[in-house]
């Protein structure tokens, strides 16, 4: 393998290759970051109702795009049409969002004696973004637009697996006026690309999502140079149904919880904690549910949910349910081509199976019953991650105790969402470090200066 190869872009639905992307080698790599340290001394500079203008352009190339975007999505990432359409709308939506944040980026005055004190929110630098290839378009988004409204210039390195929309991406903002050497997509691998974004100089900050395991790496790694990292990591979150909620709604939405984008999410509720005296009538209403999920042909409008991404991942998954596993149903799945893993549903599970401890990445989801609200907050915080979870209830005190309780960053009650962009997303544990989207995006990307003006003759 030379340092700079061709890598072949797979459909995971289908297993036929769809291009072939080359990949940056320590050269190119060095290059885009020389090409982002010389862009940023004038992008920096540029007044900031100049840059918000751009960003604007920016939103609207994306939004014109949505559909063949959506189209590039789902042939690269297997992701259905549906939720690629809405993917390539949140990414429009959060370049817009952040349109704005350029005349907004205000400073403090803060009262001293003899003069007067100020503060300036000022950008870091070059940015080095590291995606995955779970979502990799509005991934890419959450992380470009706020370090570019801030005046930062950004290099994304999308997965290996999935780099077609990011460097469509590329193309947009170019189109829609963004300087050359502003935003650059590099597609690469992991121990080239992303790791000479951690031990460059110039490279002043790394934003990462991924696995907690390369992630403390970066982590590390950065701490050489004190380096800034925001990390968005893994998660094993507990959608918790206790016996006054709306049995049926929680079971009718708690498939699509897990088995949305073939779980391969890290906000993904793969466990699902529900008081015991309701255990057995929880499953009974889940088992049609989880059966009714529609799998297969990620073009159909109708399909709820495609493949896994890749051949080595869906092995992965099954590696998590050996023969003898305690299947208590299962849902349906294609054969012939593609990466297919058909959603499954496992009880009684122990708590110390490696199905309910470890991230799977797919659709697979563990049932356990619970006594009270404390054994099942006990559960609930019995990971090494915390990043998002559901609460299923109809009362408010139980809603906002068990919300205070559950160590995860982004709950919900009686639904399942955990991500808006307008506000903040991220992790308590070792889920990750930082928040992403909303107005907290922007302290992530930049510096605050105190100047001090004496006012004394």
């Amino acid at each position: 393998m030379t340092e700079t190869d061709l890598f072949e872009v797979v459909n995971p639905a289908t297993e036929e290759v769809i291009t072939t992307v080359e990949l940056a080698g320590l050269a190119e790599t060095d290059a885009a970051v020389a090409r982002a340290r010389a862009a940023f001394d004038t992008w920096r500079r540029v007044a900031p109702a100049d840059r918000a203008r751009l960003l604007r352009s920016f939103a609207a190339a994306v939004d014109a795009d949505r559909e063949h975007l959506a189209a590039l999505e789902v042939a690269n990432a297997g992701h259905t049409i549906g939720n690629a359409r809405w993917e390539a709308g949140n990414a429009r939506d959060v370049i817009e969002y952040y349109a704005a944040a350029p005349e907004r980026l205000l400073g403090r005055q803060i009262p001293v004696s003899g003069g007067i004190d100020v503060t300036f929110q000022e950008p870091i630098g070059v940015v080095g973004v590291i995606v995955p290839w779970n979502f990799p378009m509005p991934i890419a988004a959450w992380a470009l637009a706020p370090a570019l409204a801030a005046g930062n210039t950004v290099i994304v390195k999308p997965a290996e697996l999935t780099p077609l929309t990011a460097l469509r991406l590329g193309e947009l903002a170019l189109q829609a006026g963004i300087p050359e050497g502003v935003l650059q997509i590099l597609p690469g691998r992991g121990p080239v690309v992303g790791q000479r974004f951690v031990t460059h100089p110039d490279v002043r900050k790394v934003v990462f999502t991924g696995s907690t395991r390369v992630g403390k790496e970066i982590m590390a790694g950065c701490a050489a140079q004190v380096k800034p990292v925001t990390l968005e990591l893994g998660g094993k979150s507990a959608n918790i149904v206790f016996a006054d909620a709306d049995l049926a709604r929680a079971a009718a939405t708690a498939p699509y919880a897990v088995f949305d984008n073939a779980g391969q999410d890290c906000c993904a509720r793969s466990r699902i904690l529900v008081e015991a005296s309701v255990f057995e009538d929880f499953l009974a209403l889940l088992e049609p549910a989880v059966r009714g999920v529609r799998v297969g042909d990620p073009t159909d409008e109708k399909t709820e949910m495609g493949p896994l991404i890749s051949a080595a991942h869906r092995a992965r998954v099954s590696s998590y349910v050996p023969d003898g596993s305690a299947v208590a149903f299962r849902g349906s799945a294609p054969d012939g081509p593609g990466f297919w893993y058909p959603p499954t549903v496992l009880a009684p599970v122990r708590h110390d199976d490696r199905a309910f401890i470890e991230e799977i990445f797919g659709p697979v989801v563990a049932v356990v019953p619970f006594r009270d609200e404390q054994d099942a907050l006990r559960i609930a915080n019995a990971t090494e991650y915390g990043l998002s979870g559901s609460i299923w209830t109809r009362d408010v005190g139980r809603a906002l105790r068990v919300s205070r309780g559950v160590d995860a960053g982004n709950l919900s009650v009686n639904s399942h969402s955990s991500v808006r962009y307008t506000t903040p997303f991220g992790g308590f544990k070792q889920s990750g470090l930082g928040r992403e989207l909303g107005p907290d995006a922007l302290d992530a990307f930049t510096q605050t200066k105190n100047v001090f003006i004496s006012t004394e003759e």
